[in-house]
């Protein structure tokens, strides 16, 4: 049951503030005005504490174009007409860059490493300096440094778009919001997400490009090219190891066929080894090079501790930093749905979790998942650094939201049953568990946000954001 009065969500405001006047600029004769990121939340809380910031996350997710708003100068180490200068000044002497108007951000800076060394030392030499420097770059060149930078050039990992940023969720709701304030009333705010949209969603991916472009066909074939690019170059230029492509489709090809599961890796590599030769440990290695790529990402598991450590699965759960690089792996486009809910099932709580953990970094959260023996699980757990969580389940269809409410209420009455237990003998009592801060089903296609008459919150996913 759910309360009768209905909320109209206000039009999409930007989240943050611009840090100074919008940059636009024109992609194959469209005007574009820069769309403000979630992660500029946690730009601005880093360069309130650090002089330097280095931005890290998958190829054409956003980082040069997020750094650019922020700085005076730019530095683009594969500007062509201005590369060779560049180069030479960095070779001989980099500390020369220091000099233009700040903030500066160097671009592509593992073209000229002795940036990454002279700009720590610049941080040491003036402790008090906040905010002056960043430093974003291709996620497939690995450079060795002579100093790490710790403590003086903080990272900041940034994701594709979620569906609140590229305008899919309304962001009537906050998922943060849930957690710290207990009045936080969510019921009756309305979504006109359809499945049909959230297809179309999933294989065309959160990517910045896209926003450049009208053509709906136009826009999925950035998630096409994302693939081959990364089965033809990008493993190749990691680290300069020869990788053989054809293993990188088929591995990724298995891991979408996998995602959002914690499916046992032999059973991954055995997909591939039906077609390829190729032993156990080549294809670890291509795993650890495609999550250095930012693609594959693994969501560890919760252990809340009321069960015994044999009991709790600790397996990983599988997913892909952005699911339509998953789809491009499959050859899946967004009609293929209509007649398989299934498959989408796992796309959606990949969609989902890839949401989620661009609102946990913003909070100083964590994803995590939890599975236990007795049948017991959370697709995903949203816990704060206070120790507060929130268990979730992700449904597409509001006919599972019976079934969702009923397993997350069984795992609140687990913790109440384990506590009631614990407190038996007052004088040697066993520990507390905190209980859930909030049950939340987040729904596909539910149309309308209510709290059930047993307090589980129903958040359709174009509502929701950080």
């Amino acid at each position: 049951m759910y309360k009768t009065k209905i909320k109209v969500p206000k039009k999409q405001k930007s989240l943050y503030p611009r840090c100074r006047k919008p940059a636009i600029i024109r992609v194959g004769g469209v005007t574009m005005e820069y769309i403000n990121r979630i992660v500029d939340s946690v730009l601005d809380k880093k360069t309130a504490a650090f002089n330097a910031i280095s931005i890290i996350g998958p190829k054409g997710c956003g980082k040069t174009r997020t750094a650019k708003e922020r700085c005076q100068t730019v530095i683009e180490f594969q500007d062509e007409e201005k590369r060779d200068g560049y180069i030479a000044v960095a070779e001989t002497s980099p500390k020369l860059f220091l000099k233009n108007a700040k903030p500066i951000l160097f671009d592509e800076w593992q073209d000229a490493p002795k940036i990454w060394g002279t700009i720590r030392k610049d941080c040491d030499d003036r402790p008090e300096a906040i905010g002056e420097y960043y430093l974003t770059g291709s996620s497939s060149q690995k450079i060795e440094t002579p100093h790490t930078g710790t403590g003086r050039i903080s990272e900041v990992v940034m994701y594709p778009m979620t569906l609140w940023e590229t305008g899919e969720s309304n962001g009537s709701i906050s998922m943060s919001k849930i957690l710290e304030d207990e009045a936080y009333d969510i019921d009756g705010f309305q979504s006109d997400l359809t499945l049909e949209k959230l297809f179309f969603a999933a294989c065309r991916g959160g990517w910045p490009r896209c926003a450049a472009l009208k053509n709906d066909e136009a826009k999925l074939e950035i998630a096409r090219d994302y693939f081959r690019q990364i089965c033809q170059r990008d493993v190749q230029a990691l680290d300069g190891v020869n990788r053989n492509p054809e293993w990188v489709r088929v591995l990724l090809w298995s891991y979408a066929r996998n995602m959002a599961t914690t499916a046992k890796k032999t059973s991954i590599y055995a997909d591939v080894k039906a077609t390829q030769s190729v032993s156990d440990p080549t294809l670890n290695s291509y795993v650890e090079a495609l999550e250095k790529l930012f693609v594959l990402h693994d969501i560890d598991a919760w252990t809340p501790q009321i069960r015994s450590k044999t009991a709790i699965r600790s397996a990983r759960k599988h997913i892909f930093v952005d699911p339509s690089i998953a789809l491009a792996a499959l050859g899946i486009e967004p009609d293929y749905f209509i007649n398989d809910l299934d498959l989408f099932g796992h796309v959606f709580e990949n969609m989902v979790l890839r949401d989620l953990i661009v609102f946990a970094e913003a909070h100083n959260a964590r994803i995590l998942h939890y599975t236990d023996d007795s049948g017991v699980e959370a697709d995903a757990v949203y816990q704060m650094a206070d120790g507060r969580y929130a268990l979730i389940e992700i449904k597409v269809g509001a006919n599972k939201i019976p079934e969702a409410e009923a397993s997350l209420l069984k795992f609140k009455d687990l913790v109440a049953r384990h506590n009631e237990e614990a407190q038996k003998n007052p004088a040697h009592p066993k520990a507390i568990y905190r209980e859930p801060s909030a049950l939340i089903v987040i729904c596909a296609n539910a149309p309308m946000a209510y709290t059930t008459e047993s307090g589980v919150k129903i958040v359709p996913v174009g509502c929701l954001r950080d």
